[in-house]
């Protein structure tokens, strides 16, 4: 089954019940028994919803996984995973990984004994220095947010499973539709599926899949344990966002790619990060592991005081957190999604005051340029 195909017939097709070419939304609580036990596979929506369920074969599906997962946020996901770690693990953790997952690591998970180290992995060198004793995993943004460092999925997957020990990777900016690590030998993919996965800034949800029967038991009992599940009216709000993903990430790269022809010869751009360029470190590696490099840019006009100024004068690229969405957004990653990093910390990185994060959407893309024009100004 081919991409776009498998978007709208993967996963579980339609309703056995009344014949709708929809799976509808299951908004229940619970379910009739005939006897103690015997149910008709749904005892609970905690532990499971027929709409829910649908949304995790589906994502399931999509990243040739064994088993899906479906959270009431990307967060969510990302607690639910490393809670598959006992105190006392160590965890290594890509450097510029997106402030919520570097605020949950260093200010909640490690009051459990959960020890984390944040490198860059896009070197792979720097995670062999890492790994110690106690380490259960390596955690990889491919693309990263915001820099769009590229890390070697495969390359990872194989030093992984030298010490045995799990690859998780995150896989938000480039969807199932451009990248599926699991395919790499990553154990774990997970989503904020807030971004383009659902694709129409009206759903908050995290997506989880995993590569083996053990590890979705695993999974299963904390999803069950802790209660982060998503909802069926946003399940369906996932499933329905995506139908169109395939559509929305090829035109998608297309505005992109014209952006940043753009953006590359204009004089109050100092620096761009996208890699799709072909001077973007490891854009060889973007190339062979990725059918696409999405719809992410970074760029730097050099100061804090520039990049207000953008950021007021734009009318297409809407002020706001998040990405993915089918409206151009754009935001200052230092005062917005990474403020939750210490400020030494972006400076390490290269997280500047300067730096703008765009997610080009739908729009007509000789709009766009020209809203970037004048802002620019």
């Amino acid at each position: 089954m081919k991409r776009k195909t498998k978007l709208i017939h993967g996963g579980v097709g339609g309703d056995p019940h009344t014949g709708a070419v929809t799976t509808p939304i299951y908004q229940v609580s619970t379910y009739k028994q005939e006897g103690i036990g015997g149910h008709k596979g749904f005892e609970y929506s905690r532990t499971g919803n027929p709409t829910r369920h649908a949304l995790e074969e589906l994502i399931k599906d999509l990243e040739e996984g064994e088993r899906g997962f479906a959270f009431g946020s990307g967060m969510a996901a990302i607690t639910a995973v490393m809670m598959l770690f006992n105190s006392g693990d160590h965890v290594i953790l890509t450097d510029d990984v997106y402030g919520g997952t570097y605020r949950v690591m260093t200010k909640v998970l490690n009051r459990l004994g959960i020890d984390s180290t944040f490198v860059d992995t896009s070197n792979i060198e720097n995670i062999k220095g890492e790994i110690r004793t106690n380490t259960r995993a390596i955690y990889i943004e491919t693309p990263t947010n915001p820099l769009l460092k590229i890390t070697d999925i495969k390359g990872v997957a194989k030093l992984a499973k030298e010490h045995n020990i799990l690859t998780i990777v995150d896989n938000t900016f480039s969807t199932p539709y451009w990248q599926t690590p699991l395919t790499l030998g990553a154990d774990i993919v997970l989503h904020s599926a807030t971004k383009y996965i659902g694709g129409h800034s009206d759903v908050v949800a995290g997506l989880v899949v995993v590569n083996s029967k053990e590890l979705g038991e695993e999974m299963h009992f904390v999803q069950n344990s802790t209660g982060g599940v998503l909802g069926p009216q946003d399940s369906w709000l996932l499933i329905r966002g995506i139908r169109t993903l395939g559509i929305r990430m090829e035109e998608t790269e297309e505005n992109t790619r014209k952006i940043v022809e753009y953006l590359q010869n204009h004089p109050s751009v100092e620096r761009i990060f996208y890699p799709g360029i072909e001077t973007h470190p490891n854009h060889s590696i973007a190339k062979e592991q990725a059918k696409g490099f999405g719809g992410m840019v970074s760029f730097d006009v050099g100061s804090g005081e520039k990049s207000d100024q953008l950021l007021n004068k734009v009318k297409y690229f809407t002020l706001a957190e998040s990405l993915g969405a089918v409206e151009s957004l754009i935001s200052l990653p230092a005062k917005m999604t990474h403020a939750s990093i210490p400020e030494e910390r972006r400076a390490e990185l290269g997280i500047t005051d300067g730096l703008v994060r765009i997610s080009v959407g739908l729009e007509d893309i000789e709009d766009l340029i020209e809203d970037l024009e004048q802002a620019l100004k």
